[in-house]
């Protein structure tokens, strides 16, 4: 039963980038977005949902000439609206990562060997460290493979081999507390083998005591969860 459920060591030395993030012009994913955002002066949150579609445009070069894939995200407010593109992001498999260009950031999203408990510094590329520097709260993210080949229910689906990748799970100081400053940081995606992104939480909020208390701006949260692919 163990044997059954668990990769063996010979199974995981065979394990590629690509298995987990195919790569290829027409491929496609959508998902419901649900996105968290804090209104009235960081006084209030709100959750809006949509629907994104990540489609791989074409195959180019990036800015070191490197084989790299553009990726166009659709946006639509629900199914029987029209699709309307919204940004483009860019996508390396090195062989031994997977790099992932958003907004001129670049985070490793998948790194060799896929196996569990493995850790990588995801957001080493981004610069974190400069005093006005709004992304501080990225700085020294440990992505780590907390669970590797296992079936899980994502949406309406089904998948028999998921990995899962913890990228941040961190509190600091008392969020229940009003009069302190406190700052939340989770993230964890999970990939499906032949697939790829399929499940994603983002959430980043930083407090600001007052009087009057405030979120600060820059907080926000985001769930991806699959609901078609190609």
């Amino acid at each position: 039963m163990f044997n059954s459920c668990k990769k063996t060591t010979e199974d995981l030395n065979l394990l590629s980038i690509n298995d987990y993030n195919p790569l290829q012009e027409g491929k496609y994913i959508t998902y419901k977005l649900d996105s968290l955002i804090y209104i009235n002066f960081g006084k209030k949150d709100t959750t809006v949902s949509y629907e994104v579609k990540y489609f791989i445009d074409a195959k180019i070069n990036d800015n070191l000439g490197r084989p790299a894939y553009r990726i166009i995200r659709y946006i639509r407010k629900s199914s029987d609206k029209p699709w309307i593109p919204e940004a483009t992001f860019m996508a390396v498999n090195t062989q031994n990562s997977l790099e992932f260009i958003e907004n001129n950031l670049r985070f490793i999203k998948l790194s060799l060997p896929i196996k569990e408990y493995h850790s990588w510094k995801g957001n080493s590329f981004i610069e974190t460290y400069s005093s006005n520097s709004t992304l501080r709260y990225l700085d020294n993210w440990d992505y780590t493979y907390s669970s590797i080949g296992i079936q899980e229910k994502i949406g309406e689906f089904t998948l028999d081999d998921v990995v899962t990748i913890d990228q941040r799970n961190e509190t600091i100081g008392n969020p229940s507390d009003p009069a302190s400053y406190s700052e939340i940081n989770i993230a964890e995606e999970k990939y499906a083998k032949g697939i790829g992104l399929v499940y994603r939480n983002f959430f980043h909020k930083e407090y600001q005591p007052g009087p009057p208390g405030y979120v600060a701006d820059g907080s926000y949260g985001v769930i991806y969860t699959m609901i078609d692919h190609n």
